[in-house]
């Protein structure tokens, strides 16, 4: 059999590094995305030494930069002749109120708007694999979520944690609107979103010391902070299990499908949030 290879985005730390970890393990060729290009190199090679898989390496690309996104899927499209598994993991939480460059907020850019470019725009080389899957890496935080995310552009009307939340849920709004335009295509690609749990990682580390040991301790307080290698086997699980073959457009946690929050399943939320994903980047006509 050929060798499967994986894009995987947020993958030089926590459930990004230890499912690129894994799959290289299981013998994927792994191309991991990063912003930094010394923890791109040092998270390669780390992989290379301890699975001894050469097949590992790297992309530069800040995904909360919509020209980053679409000059890295133009690279992936010259450089890849198709594409077996996406897995779009990069996040973040943030408490205060920032705008990218290019004039969207950060957290949307970053949770939400890099992963819906990059995903349409490599649905070409996913379409060229026998089997591709797509996962996105959601979040319990969604069931928390009280609308659809928008561009907030004042910092007086931002809530970091409401926007987290909304960023959550439109993983999960996007896994659905997507499983359904791909099944309409009769395509063979499916997309699925994976709740990975509370995992003791670095995130929202961002934010200054405090809000990230009130992320763990709240965690720990009901004993369900995972090590970043038990966060990533729902990842790992959905992007390489054969019991998940052909299973599209679902919900998963402990690898077991489970119901996601009632405002996920609403259409109007998913074609809400479709509408500004195509109106900020341009794409998903």
């Amino acid at each position: 059999m050929s060798q499967k290879t994986c894009l995987i985005t947020g993958a030089t730390s926590g459930i990004g590094r230890a499912a690129a970890m894994a799959l290289a393990r299981q013998g994927f060729r792994v191309i991991i995305v990063a912003r930094n290009k010394d923890k791109a190199e040092a998270t390669c090679r780390r992989i290379r030494q301890v699975t001894r898989n050469e097949a590992v390496s790297w992309y530069l690309c800040d995904l909360s930069l919509l020209r980053d996104v679409q000059a890295l899927a133009s690279q992936l499209r010259n450089d890849l002749d198709s594409l077996d598994v996406l897995i779009n993991n990069a996040g973040a939480r943030f408490l205060r109120h920032q705008l990218t460059p290019e004039g969207i907020e950060l957290t949307l850019a970053t949770n939400h708007l890099g992963h819906f470019v990059l995903t349409l725009s490599l649905l070409d080389l996913l379409e060229r694999s026998a089997e591709a899957r797509i996962i996105n890496v959601a979040s319990g935080a969604h069931y928390g979520a009280d609308g659809v995310i928008e561009n907030i552009l004042r910092p007086e009307e931002y809530d970091g944690k409401k926007q987290y939340a909304r960023s959550k849920l439109a993983n999960v709004l996007f896994t659905y609107a997507l499983a359904e335009r791909l099944k309409d295509r009769q395509s063979r690609i499916t997309v699925n979103a994976a709740d990975p749990g509370g995992v003791a990682t670095n995130f929202a580390r961002n934010n200054g010391l405090i809000p990230w040991l009130k992320h763990r301790l709240y965690y720990l307080s009901k004993r369900q902070l995972l090590s970043p290698a038990r966060g990533a086997e729902i990842v790992v699980y959905l992007a390489s299990s054969p019991e998940v073959r052909g299973a599209t457009g679902k919900y998963f946690f402990e690898k077991k499908e489970r119901r996601s929050s009632a405002a996920s399943y609403d259409i109007e939320n998913q074609r809400k949030l479709w509408e500004l994903s195509q109106a900020l980047s341009g794409l998903g006509h």
